[in-house]
């Protein structure tokens, strides 16, 4: 099983914002910064879900448990249904690449215990920064 550490942040809201994936399993540890452009943070955490799910499936890994600290991506997952429409297609295609491993887990954890996806996430933001990202 891999364990699957997602964070979504956004320096402003909107703002520039970045992903921060951390899977580890069957010894192997694997780290990304994903820069996502200008968005919310609640979108970004969407996206942050996406982009590791996308990984997971490209990786070959069958059985996933995913974390997060979004109290808001979690509760859209386990219900299957967002409140906001705005987020309805990104919970849309989540839920159909969750589908395809035999074995998909997510549980919400605190903050504190998602320290390196969200070390992760800030530095794609500053990447973004840096670059000056306006789309």
């Amino acid at each position: 099983m891999f364990e699957v550490y997602i964070d979504g942040a956004s320096a402003g809201n909107p703002g520039p914002s970045g992903a921060g994936i951390f899977i580890k399993g069957e010894g192997e540890v694997f780290r990304y910064s994903i820069p996502l452009g200008v968005m919310s943070n609640h979108e970004a955490e969407y996206h942050a879900f996406i982009k590791a799910l996308e990984i997971c499936l490209e990786n070959g890994f069958k059985v996933v448990s995913f974390r997060t600290d979004s109290q808001l991506v979690n509760a859209a997952v386990e219900k299957e249904f967002v409140k906001n429409k705005l987020y309805a297609p990104l919970l849309e295609e989540a839920l159909m690449l969750a589908s395809q491993f035999d074995l998909f887990f997510m549980k919400w954890i605190p903050s504190s215990e998602n320290k390196t996806a969200d070390d992760l996430a800030r530095k794609a933001v500053r990447s973004n920064i840096m670059k000056g990202t306006e789309n």
